[in-house]
């Protein structure tokens, strides 16, 4: 297995209100908001188009469990599906399946600290389509 992750996808909280967090992020930072946060295009060390995705949830959200944290990060990974099998070969703990979708696949993991970890296999053409 040569890679593992390959940068940060994206960066997750929870707030009462996420429309609030939006607008304050976009009039005082600067961020080109939408309904799913604001996304960072950037270009890796080849060259090729990636990004990494700003999103604030609901305080109610579920998405987060079963940490009991606040927060979650998204960390883009090469080829998700043998990084699962030898993270499961070293007693890391994976919740539910992988997930497919347009923009690529998801895992999820616990780390040492029972964060809940959010692995990402970007497909990162189809937002630039």
């Amino acid at each position: 297995m040569k890679k593992r992750v390959t940068g940060i996808g994206g960066l997750f909280f929870k707030t009462k209100d996420p429309k609030a967090s939006k607008d304050w992020y976009q009039k005082h930072l600067g961020f080109n908001t939408d309904d799913y946060g604001s996304t960072f295009w950037w270009k890796d060390k080849d060259g090729n188009d990636c990004s990494t995705q700003w999103s604030p949830f609901k305080e109610d959200s579920k998405h987060f469990e079963p940490s009991k944290k606040d927060f979650m990060f998204n960390y883009r990974v090469e080829n998700l599906t043998e990084l699962i099998t030898v993270l499961k070969e070293e007693g890391v703990t994976v919740l539910g399946e992988i997930e497919e979708y347009s923009y690529g696949k998801f895992g999820w993991i616990l780390d040492n600290d029972g964060n809940k970890i959010e692995l990402w296999e970007p497909i990162d053409k189809t937002f630039l389509e």
